[in-house]
């Protein structure tokens, strides 16, 4: 099954995309075979962002989106939404795509799921 997942909140200060990439992260266990997109845009760009130092003992977005990465899943970022906050891709984490609307719309598409967090 195809899942993706839209991410829109800031990756700090509420907890959307941590329990967005927590469901993304356990899905494949739970379904083996599933592929997983997650399409970060608005302020959830940021948690693409490489370098993020949080404190001992509270979860890091980057680390989760690397897991993804590394598990197989598609990370992509609304440019869109990069550019209206200064992020270049140099400064994003390695194995993220930086794509467009027309790349979510096609994800849209494909996918059995969408969820929206």
């Amino acid at each position: 099954m195809k899942f993706l997942f839209i991410l829109n909140d800031p990756p700090y200060g509420t907890e959307r995309v941590y329990n967005g990439l927590r469901l993304a992260i356990a899905l494949p266990k739970n379904a083996p075979g599933s592929e997983i997109v997650v399409f970060l845009m608005a302020d959830a760009v940021l948690a693409a962002r490489a370098g993020q130092k949080t404190p001992d003992g509270y979860y890091n977005v980057e680390k989760m989106l690397r897991r993804i990465v590394l598990s197989g899943g598609k990370v992509l970022l609304c440019g869109t939404c990069m550019d209206a906050r200064g992020l270049p891709a140099d400064q994003m984490l390695e194995g993220v795509e930086r794509s467009t609307m027309d790349a979510l719309a096609q994800a849209t598409i494909a996918a059995d799921k969408v969820i929206v967090f």
